[in-house]
C-alpha cells in the first residue's frame, strides 16, 4: 500500500531535500564564511548567496554521489526549516497547554514562557529526527545533476539545481 510520502511529488521532494542538505554541508566546509540559504523544489533545488557556479556544481556532484554512496548523515542539516517549524510547533502547544483559565493573562505568562522554552529544547532533537523519518529520503539512487544555472535578481544571486530522477 502506497503512503503518502510514496506520492510521486512529495517522494521528489524529500529526496530533492536531502541533495540540497547535503550540498550546503560541503558548501559550508568547502567556504567557511558562505552566507547562503537554499530552499527545496520538486526539480531540484534553489541556493540564495553569492556562490560560485562551478563551485556549486562540483559540490552538489559530490554531494549526490557521497549521499548515493551511503553517507546518508548529510542528509540531515541543522539549520533546516523543519527545525523551525517543528520548534515553533512544539512552544506554541506547550504554551497553549500552560494556559490556565482561572488566573489573569499576566498570572499565565511564566508559566506559558517556561513551556514555550521546554517546547524549544525538546524540538531540538525531534527536529532532526522529523527531518529523517519525513521531509528527506535517502532514496536517491537514481538521480542526477541536470544543470546548474545562475542569475541575478536585483542584489541577490539565485542558482537552480536541477535534479533528473531516471527510477
Amino acid at each position: 500500500m502506497m503512503g503518502i510520502l510514496d506520492l510521486p511529488f512529495i517522494a521528489a521532494v524529500r529526496r530533492n531535500h536531502a541533495v540540497e542538505h547535503a550540498t550546503m554541508h560541503l558548501l559550508a566546509a568547502r567556504l567557511p564564511y558562505l552566507n547562503a540559504v537554499a530552499r527545496t523544489a520538486p526539480d531540484g533545488f534553489y541556493v540564495y548567496g553569492r556562490v560560485p557556479t562551478q563551485t556549486l556544481a562540483d559540490t552538489a556532484a559530490e554531494a549526490l554521489g557521497r549521499l548515493q554512496s551511503g553517507e546518508t548523515e548529510l542528509a540531515i542539516h541543522p539549520r533546516c526549516g523543519t527545525n523551525l517549524v517543528v520548534a515553533g510547533f512544539l512552544a506554541g502547544l506547550a504554551a497553549f497547554l500552560a494556559m490556565s483559565r482561572s488566573k489573569s493573562r499576566l498570572s499565565n505568562l511564566p508559566r506559558m514562557l517556561l513551556a514555550a522554552m521546554m517546547g524549544v529544547i525538546v524540538a531540538q532533537p525531534l527536529g532532526l529526527v522529523v527531518q529523517e523519518r519525513l521531509t528527506t529520503s535517502n532514496d536517491v539512487a537514481s538521480l542526477t545533476i541536470g544543470g546548474v544555472t545562475c542569475q541575478l535578481v536585483g542584489p541577490f544571486t539565485v542558482h537552480k539545481v536541477e535534479l533528473q530522477n531516471w527510477g
